[in-house]
């Protein structure tokens, strides 16, 4: 089924796309920047799963130590002691 571009912008940038890109032509253009964002779409990890993760990790790791002294621990680190 063809794609008609009837809003002159959406052409304009088609067209732009398709000279950056290189591709031969503006169906080249656009169907590789559709791929594209579909996947980046696919791709995206919703903010909660994101969070779920984050405290699975600090969960993992344990509560801080309130007598951890993180200076001494970089000066160590770097052998400024």
């Amino acid at each position: 089924m063809p794609l008609y571009i009837r809003d002159e912008t959406v052409d304009d940038l088609a067209i732009e796309l398709m000279k950056i890109t290189g591709a031969k032509t503006k169906t080249d253009a656009v169907r590789t920047a559709l791929m594209k964002q579909i996947e980046a779409v696919k791709q995206k990890v919703p903010l909660l799963d994101r969070i779920e993760a984050a405290r699975t990790k600090a969960d993992k790791i344990g509560p801080l130590d309130p007598t951890f002294d993180m200076k001494k621990y970089t000066d160590e680190m770097w052998g400024d002691t």
